[in-house]
């Protein structure tokens, strides 16, 4: 579990293949900020943009580990095959403060970036969301982006899925990756867990109470 409070901007440094066709994923290669690894075990959990990987490889001089990543995960995600920055956050322990919301580190959905421009002291950033995820977005609600728990501010249902606009301080720009997208870009996106388990509890069918079975017939 995570909180969606990026706890270090790391950068792909290198991205190998696993295999030679589209049936095999990628090892990817972090480096990390100074430090940044020191109470990491080999195992441990780290979401990449939001995307919950297990570090195959430490290499604490350097400050780098590894990950492999699926195809499947691969189809599902984007950001993680281009060298560059990246959010990292590390598995949430049972005595952290839950500082941004419940995350489960598993992306939902690929948004793309409609509008992102500073006004004022802050940016403003427009995520068109796919229409399959516009049900769980409301307004003043919880959205993971690229692994950063943000507020929804306003929501626009469209054509082809849902705009969601979020407002970002000069601190959330400064100390995660987020500052690095653009019109076009591509972004995880994972949806609010509680609003995931309200629809299940609201859209499952009702279990009928079982009927009490019948005594046998007595003895002639």
């Amino acid at each position: 579990m995570f909180t969606g409070i990026i706890t270090g901007v790391g950068r792909i440094a290198a991205v190998h293949a696993l295999g030679s066709s589209s049936t095999h994923g990628k090892r990817l290669t972090i480096a990390c900020p100074p430090h940044y690894l020191d109470d990491v075990g080999l195992g441990d959990s780290i979401a990449l943009n939001g995307a919950c990987m297990t570090a195959t490889t430490l290499d604490l001089p350097k400050q780098q580990f590894t990950v492999d990543v699926s195809a499947e995960s691969l189809d599902k995600t984007a950001g993680l095959t281009a060298l560059g920055p990246i959010n990292l956050e590390k598995a949430l322990r049972a005595h952290d403060r839950l500082g941004g919301h419940i995350v489960s580190g598993h992306v939902d959905g690929v948004g793309q970036v409609t509008y992102f421009q500073q006004v004022g002291e802050s940016w403003e950033l427009r995520v068109l969301a796919p229409m399959a995820l516009a049900k769980y977005l409301a307004y003043k609600g919880s959205i993971t982006v690229n692994g950063a728990s943000l507020t929804v501010n306003r929501i626009q249902d469209q054509a082809q899925g849902c705009e969601i606009s979020i407002n970002l301080i000069p601190h959330t720009i400064e100390n995660t990756a987020l500052g690095a997208l653009a019109a076009g870009s591509r972004v995880n996106l994972e949806i609010d867990l509680i609003a995931r388990y309200v629809e299940r509890m609201l859209g499952a069918p009702t279990p009928s109470t079982p009927s009490t079975p019948s005594s046998p017939p007595s003895a002639a």
